[in-house]
């Protein structure tokens, strides 16, 4: 797809236009009701479910990736241009990202149990007990994790798929495991069915979320802040379950000079400042990963080209 980098770039700019509108018709929407649907663990056996949830996951993302592939494939240079960045743009969620932190914000502003009730929208843990500083930790965690699994792991899918004509289908196919994992990933009546699509979304995230570490590494060196964010990389990237989650959150507290505080689970950075203080940085720190990040696939796009 020779017209790759203008589709990214595109994409970029139909989100930060018009973000994520909610209506129960956006086709991850739709994707998240039909995972819901075979993602009961009592409609399977519990010997079966692992194997169940590998082929449902294989069979789902393939579904979901299908009409993309077919965009992919047979339209022509000016329906991909008009169409491309629109399509593009599904897979990834950067301006709703950022607009759910805010509301966290704004939230809080008002009283600690509006905050709370905010953040529960964001995190699957429970909020009703959080102080102010953990409510916002719980909002600006993920919006450091997701930085990875909600904007550049799609994007450097579809940069990767470009080189062999299939961009809009590997977001999409990545957008689709990420979303089973966000439902099913978890350690309870779950585990086992969502057992591969967790797995299949470790392994499908590992090189973009080491790509944007290096990224914020760079972003905080400018800043003055390379040791800090490395020391606290070397201290903090394991503290969180999984593979890839911990890399952005443990430089973007180490960085940044706050603390991240799951309760039970795991604190990450020195908590030199507050979150009230640091979440603009943090906010600043998101966006030039996004806009360098792209810039490094953009820049991939044009020296390796792509096929027509």
């Amino acid at each position: 797809m020779a017209e790759a980098p203008l589709v990214l770039i595109g994409a970029l700019a139909v989100d930060r236009a018009i973000g994520d509108p909610p209506s129960p018709l956006h086709p991850v929407a739709l994707l998240g009701r039909f995972i819901a649907w075979w993602g009961r663990p009592a409609a399977w056996p519990v010997p079966l479910q692992r194997l169940a949830g590998l082929i449902c996951a294989i069979g789902t993302a393939a579904l979901f990736a299908f009409p993309f592939l077919m965009v992919d494939r047979y339209s022509p240079w000016w329906l991909m241009l008009l169409a491309g960045p629109f399509l593009l743009k599904i897979t990834f969620a950067w301006r709703s990202l950022e607009e759910h932190t805010i509301s966290v914000v704004q939230a809080l502003d008002r009283s600690t149990e509006d905050g709370q009730r905010q953040a529960q929208r964001m995190v699957s843990r429970e909020t009703g007990s959080l102080t102010e500083e953990q409510v916002l930790s719980a909002a600006y965690e993920s919006l450091s994790e997701n930085l990875v699994d909600s904007i550049t792991a799609p994007l450097f899918w579809f940069a990767l798929g470009s080189l062999a004509g299939c961009g809009l289908a590997a977001a999409a196919f990545y957008r689709a495991l990420n979303t089973m994992d966000a439902m099913l990933g978890y350690r309870d009546e779950r585990e086992r069915l969502g057992w591969a699509p967790a797995r299949m979304d470790d392994l499908a995230t590992f090189f973009p979320a080491r790509i944007t570490g290096l990224v914020l590494l760079f972003w905080f060196a400018l800043r003055g802040r390379f040791h800090a964010a490395w020391n606290g990389f070397r201290a903090d990237a394991r503290k969180r379950p999984g593979w890839n989650g911990g890399i952005p959150m443990a430089l973007m507290a180490g960085g940044t000079g706050t603390r991240f505080d799951k309760p039970g689970v795991y604190t990450m950075g020195p908590g030199e400042r507050t979150l009230r203080e640091v979440g603009p940085e943090i906010m600043s720190a998101v966006r030039s990963a996004v806009l360098a990040f792209s810039v490094l696939l953009i820049a991939a796009l044009v020296l390796l080209g792509s096929p027509a």
